[in-house]
C-alpha cells in the first residue's frame, strides 16, 4: 500500500482514490426492472471533477493520504489490503464478505474505525468547501437569498417604512434552543481533533513548500492520536457531561459568532435603513438541566448546578475581555478629555499603580473587572482578580450600564473607533448572557404533573383527580386557582417524585431571583392533551409561589408552555386553546405575560404516531388554526418549532422552513430545537453559527414582513393524501409482526446501550411503540439504511390520487413548483430516499427469529419504497434522486464506499452477536466485545449518514 505501488497516489486530484474513477459501489444498481438507485450513477464522474470541487479534492486526498500513513503504521497488512480494495473501488459487500472469516476482533476494530475515520474526514473537508464556496458567492454583487442583506433589500422594496420595520424588530424573538437529545455519537474529546484539523489546514492554504511539509507532519500526528483514541464511551454519560458539552459551545462559537452577527446585522440595517435600531432578536436557549421528561437524572440541584456552570463560562468570558478591554484602552488624560462619571469611576478604582495615574479608562476598567469578579463570588464561584475585589453587581443591567458609561465617553470625546470593536461586542454580550449564559427551559410529561395534582389532593383530603373526568378536573383546579390557600404543606411526606417536582419549582423561584427574572422563562407541557394538563401545571407553579394572586388577580412568572406532539394532540389543540382562551381566569394569566402564548410542536412523536405525510399535514393545519383562534382572542402567538436533526424529526433547512410556514404564523416570534450532531454541524465552528443564525434572522423577517407568494396548498388533495398514507403506514405499524420485525432487523438493542445521553430509550419498554423515544426509532431506520420514517405511505397515497383522478398529478407537480410547503416536504424526502439502500436493508432481514413473517414484512416496505420513489420523481419531474442536489450526491458519492462497508460490518456483527453465527475469525468472542464493535459501526453509519437524529 505505499504510494509509489499505488497510482491512486498521484498529485493529479483526477486520480485521488477518492474521486470518481474509483468509487463503483456495485451495491447501487440501475437495472430498470427493479430501480433501487440512490442517486444516479452515471453523474459520479461530473459530481467528483468540477473545477469548482478542485479545492476539496484536493484537501480530500491531503487527509486520505496522511490518514493511509497512519493506518499503514498501525494496522495489519490483511486491513491495509482491505482499505486499499475500498479505495480502488471494489464492491463492499464482497470485500467484507471475503475478508471477515480472516479477521480476529483486534483487526476488525481496526477495519471499522479506518473506515469510519475516512467519514470523519470527508465531512471536515465538506465542510471546508461549503464555507469556501459560500465565501465565493458572497463575493457576488447578489447576496445569497437567505442572507440579512438580501432580505432588508427585498423589505425595503415593499415601501416597508423606517418606523414599520422598528416596530417590528422591536418585537421580534427568534430563539435556537439547544436541547440534551442523544444523537450525538461523537465524544467531546473526537471533535477536539476535528477541530484541530480544521485550524491546521486553515493554515495550510497560505503555505508552501516545508511549511506545508510541517502541516502534513501536523495533521498526520493528529490524526495518530485520534487512531489511539476510544471513539465510543465506556461510561454512561451524565446530565452534568451534557451540561458541560451544552455549555463548551460557547468558547466554540458562540461568545464570538452572536456579537460578529450582531455587529454584521447592525452595519447592513445601517446601510439600508439608518434610522433604525438593532434590538436582541436572536437568543440561544437551553433545555440541558431543566428537560425531565422521561429522564429520572435531573434534579433540583442539577437545575442550580446547570446555572452555575453556565455563570461559570460566562463571569469567565467577562472577566477575560475586560482583560483584553484593558490592555486596549491606555489612553492618557495628557491626550483626550474623559467624561466626568468615567473619572468618577477611576477614582474608586484598586488599581492605584502610579503608571496607571494618567489612564483613566484603564483605571475604571479595573474598577469593573473587580466588580464582575466579586459579582461572581455571589454564585459561588472562585475567580480572582489581580485588582482584588470590590463592590459586587446587584443585576446585570448595572455591569451594562458601566461599560455604556465608558462607550459615551469615547465616542463624546473624538474615539468612535475605540467605543466599538471588542467593547461594543461585550456590551452586547452582557446584553443577551447577562449573569446567567442562557435561559433553560423546564420540561416534563403531562402524566408526571397530573400525578403530583394528585398526591397534593390525596393529602388536602380532597377529590381523587386521576379518577375524575376531564370536566371534572378542570373544574377542580380552577377552584383551586382562584384562591391564595395553598395545598401543599412542608409537615406532610409525599410521594417522592412530587418532592422532586416540587423541589425544581422552587429551585426555579431561587434561581430567577439570583441570576434575573430571564433566567428561567418556560415551562412545557411535553405530550399535552387536555386543557386540564394546562391548568395541573399552574396549580403546581401556583404551590411553589410562580404564580401568585394579587388583589384577586393572578401573577405568572412563567410562560405555560403545552406541547402538542400526537397527531390526535394536534388535531385537538386548536379546541383546547380556544376554550383556555374563553376563561376569564386565564385571560388574567396571559395579561401578566404580556398577552404571549407559546405553543410547541412535536414533529418527532407525530411522525412516530401517523407517518411523516400526515406528521407534516397535520402540523401545518393545527399552525393555520392556531392562527385564528389566537386571532380571535387578541393572543400573541409564538410557536416553538421541536425539530430533530432527521428528516423523520423534522429536520430539513431551516431557512426553507421556516418559509414554509402557513401565513400570519411566524409573525416575529419562532423558538427553534437545535439537537445531537445538528448542535456540532452547526455551531461547533464561529463562522457557521454565524451563517446559520443570520438564516433564522433572515427567514424570520422575510416570513413576517414580506408578501406571502407561495401557494397555500389545497386542502381537499392534501387532506386524501395525507389520510391514505396514514392509513398504509398505521397498517404497517400496527401489523402483528411489525414491532417484533423492527427490533430484530435494526440495532434498536445495541443504541439503547450505547452511551450517548443520559436519558433512557424509552419511557417504559423497547416492546411498543408508543413508549419508544422518537429519536431512537429514526435513529436504528437510518442505521439500517431504510429510512422508512421519512417516507413511507407516500406513495400508496400518490398512486391512489391518481388512480382517482389523472389530472391530480398536475395539482401535485405545480404544488411541487409553487407551494414552500410541499418543496420543503418533498425536498427533505429525496434527501432521505437518496441515502436509502435496498440492498443494505435487506441484508439486516437476515437478524430476524422468522424469516418468512420477516420477508413479508420487508416486501411490504419494499414494494412502497419503490412506489414512493417513482411518485417523487413523477411530482418533481425529475430522472433520479439528486439531480437537483449536486452538493449532496457529492456528498454520497464520496463516502459510498467507507459508509456501506460499516453496514456490511454491523450486519455481520449483528448475526453474530444475536444467532451465533460466526463470521470473525475468534469464533468464541465474548457478547461484550461484539458489543463494543457494533457500537463502533454504529458511530461511524452515523457519521457518514450525519443527519441522524
Amino acid at each position: 500500500m505505499s504510494q509509489q505501488a499505488n497510482p491512486s497516489h498521484s498529485q493529479d486530484p483526477k486520480h485521488n482514490p477518492t474521486t470518481a474513477d474509483n468509487i463503483k459501489s456495485d451495491s447501487i444498481k440501475t437495472d430498470d426492472a427493479d430501480p433501487i438507485t440512490t442517486f444516479d450513477p452515471i453523474a459520479r464522474d461530473e459530481l467528483l471533477d468540477n473545477e469548482k470541487d478542485l479545492p476539496l479534492l484536493a484537501e480530500t486526498k491531503l487527509l486520505s493520504d496522511a490518514l493511509i500513513r497512519v493506518i499503514q503504521s498501525q494496522t495489519s497488512p490483511l486491513v491495509t489490503q482491505t482499505i486499499d480494495e475500498l479505495l480502488a473501488g471494489a464492491n463492499p459487500q464482497d470485500t467484507i464478505n471475503n475478508v471477515l472469516p480472516k479477521l480476529d476482533n483486534r483487526q476488525t476494530e481496526n477495519l471499522i474505525r479506518a473506515c469510519s475515520l475516512f467519514a470523519q474526514m470527508f465531512n471536515i473537508a465538506e465542510d471546508r468547501h461549503h464555507k469556501r464556496r459560500r465565501l465565493a458567492h458572497e463575493q457576488d454583487a447578489k447576496p445569497s437569498r437567505s442572507s440579512f442583506k438580501s432580505v432588508l433589500q427585498q423589505i425595503e422594496s415593499q415601501d416597508v417604512t423606517a418606523e414599520e420595520l422598528q416596530t417590528y424588530l422591536d418585537k421580534t424573538t427568534i430563539g435556537a434552543v439547544l436541547t440534551a437529545h442523544p444523537t450525538e455519537v461523537q465524544r467531546q474529546s473526537i471533535l477536539n481533533f476535528h477541530r484541530r484539523i480544521r485550524e491546521i489546514l486553515n493554515d495550510y492554504t497560505h503555505q508552501s513548500g516545508y511549511q506545508q511539509q510541517l502541516l502534513e507532519s501536523d495533521i498526520e500526528t493528529v490524526l495518530l492520536a485520534l487512531w489511539q483514541t476510544n471513539e465510543t464511551r465506556h461510561f454512561k454519560i451524565t446530565v452534568n457531561d451534557e451540561i458541560i458539552n451544552g455549555v463548551g459551545y460557547f468558547d466554540l462559537s458562540f461568545f464570538q459568532a452572536l456579537p460578529a452577527l450582531y455587529r454584521k446585522l447592525a452595519s447592513q440595517l445601517d446601510e439600508i435603513y439608518p434610522n433604525t435600531h438593532l434590538p436582541n432578536l436572536i437568543h440561544i436557549g437551553n433545555w440541558i438541566g431543566g428537560d425531565r421528561d422521561g429522564n429520572p437524572f435531573v434534579s433540583a440541584e442539577t437545575l442550580h448546578h446547570a446555572f452555575r456552570k453556565q455563570a461559570s463560562a460566562v463571569f469567565y468570558f467577562y472577566r477575560d475581555q475586560l482583560g483584553l478591554l484593558y490592555e486596549a484602552l491606555p489612553l492618557s488624560i495628557r491626550r483626550v478629555n474623559i467624561n466626568d462619571d468615567v473619572l468618577a469611576m477611576a477614582e474608586l478604582s484598586p488599581d492605584t499603580d502610579i503608571s496607571r495615574s494618567e489612564e483613566p479608562y484603564r483605571r475604571a476598567l479595573a474598577l469593573l473587572s473587580a466588580r464582575i469578579v466579586a459579582t461572581s463570588h455571589k454564585f459561588g464561584l472562585n475567580y480572582g482578580c489581580r485588582f482584588g475585589v470590590a463592590e459586587p453587581y446587584d443585576t446585570a443591567e448595572q455591569f451594562l450600564t458601566d461599560l455604556k458609561t465608558i462607550q459615551k465617553s469615547l465616542l463624546d470625546n473624538g474615539s468612535p473607533k475605540l467605543a466599538q470593536g471588542r467593547l461594543e461586542d461585550l456590551i452586547r454580550s452582557v446584553s443577551l448572557f447577562g449573569f446567567y449564559l442562557m435561559p433553560i427551559d423546564l420540561r416534563q410529561h403531562a402524566g408526571r404533573h397530573a400525578d403530583c395534582v394528585h398526591d397534593l389532593f390525596k393529602h388536602a383530603d380532597l377529590e381523587d383527580y386521576l379518577s375524575l373526568s376531564e370536566k371534572a378536573r378542570q373544574r377542580v383546579l380552577l377552584r383551586e386557582l382562584a384562591t391564595p390557600r395553598p395545598l401543599y404543606t412542608p409537615y406532610v411526606t409525599y410521594e417522592e417524585q412530587t418532592q422532586k417536582e416540587l423541589a425544581i419549582f422552587e429551585a426555579t423561584a431561587t434561581i430567577k431571583n439570583s441570576y434575573g427574572e430571564t433566567a428561567i422563562t418556560q415551562s412545557i407541557i411535553s405530550n399535552c392533551e387536555n386543557l386540564s394538563d394546562i391548568l395541573a401545571l399552574a396549580l403546581l407553579m401556583k404551590e411553589t409561589g410562580l404564580l401568585t394572586i394579587e388583589q384577586g388577580r393572578p401573577i405568572s412568572r412563567l410562560n405555560i408552555v403545552p406541547l402538542f406532539e400526537t397527531i390526535t394532540a394536534l388535531e385537538n389543540c386548536v379546541g383546547i386553546m380556544d376554550e383556555l382562551f374563553s376563561n376569564p381566569w386565564y385571560q388574567q394569566v396571559l395579561q401578566s405575560r404580556d398577552m404571549l402564548q407559546e405553543i410547541m410542536l412535536g414533529y418527532s412523536d407525530s411522525n412516530k404516531d401517523g407517518g411523516y405525510i400526515t406528521s407534516q399535514w397535520s402540523l401545518y393545519q393545527a399552525e393555520q388554526k392556531l392562527v385564528d383562534v389566537f386571532g380571535k382572542h387578541n393572543v400573541r402567538l409564538r410557536l416553538f418549532h421541536g425539530r430533530g436533526g432527521s428528516v423523520g424529526r423534522g429536520g430539513g433547512p431551516s431557512f426553507e422552513a421556516i418559509l414554509a410556514q402557513p401565513a400570519n404564523s411566524v409573525a416575529g416570534q419562532i423558538r427553534i430545537t437545535e439537537q445531537g450532531e445538528v448542535i456540532t454541524a452547526k455551531y461547533a465552528d464561529a463562522s457557521n453559527a454565524e451563517r446559520n443564525l443570520e438564516a433564522l434572522v433572515s427567514a424570520t423577517l422575510k416570513a413576517t414582513l414580506l408578501p406571502n407568494a407561495t401557494m397555500t396548498p389545497d386542502h381537499n388533495l392534501l387532506e386524501k393524501l395525507s389520510n391514505t398514507a396514514f392509513e398504509h403506514y398505521r397498517a404497517l405499524i400496527t401489523h402483528p409482526y411489525f414491532i417484533d420485525y423492527f427490533l430484530q432487523t435494526s440495532p434498536i438493542t445495541e443504541i439503547a446501550s450505547l452511551n450517548i445521553g443520559s436519558r433512557p430509550a424509552s419511557r417504559k419498554t423497547l416492546a411498543r411503540i408508543q413508549d419508544l423515544r422518537a429519536i431512537p426509532w429514526v435513529f436504528s431506520w437510518m442505521q439500517n439504511r431504510l429510512m422508512l420514517p421519512a417516507w413511507y405511505g407516500f406513495g400508496t397515497a400518490v398512486t391512489t390520487l391518481l388512480a382517482e383522478n389523472p389530472d391530480n398529478l398536475a395539482t401535485l407537480q405545480e404544488h411541487a413548483k409553487h407551494s414552500a410547503f410541499m418543496q420543503s416536504m418533498l425536498s427533505n424526502m429525496e434527501q432521505v430516499m437518496a441515502k436509502t439502500d435496498i440492498d443494505i436493508a435487506k441484508s439486516y432481514v437476515s437478524l430476524a427469529n422468522d424469516p418468512e413473517k420477516a420477508e413479508e414484512i420487508f416486501a411490504l416496505i419494499l414494494a412502497e419504497y419503490h412506489r414512493s420513489q417513482e411518485a417523487l420523481l413523477q411530482i418533481t419531474g425529475q430522472q433520479t434522486l439528486l439531480s437537483g442536489n449536486r452538493p449532496l450526491a457529492r456528498s454520497l458519492a464520496l463516502r459510498l464506499p467507507y459508509l456501506n462497508a460499516l453496514n456490511w460490518l454491523q450486519v455481520a456483527l449483528l448475526k453474530q452477536r444475536r444467532g451465533n453465527t460466526p463470521v470473525l475469525k475468534d469464533e468464541n468472542i465474548d457478547d461484550a466485545r461484539l458489543l463494543q464493535l457494533t457500537h463502533l459501526t454504529i458511530n461511524g453509519v452515523a457519521q457518514g449518514l450525519r443527519n441522524t437524529g
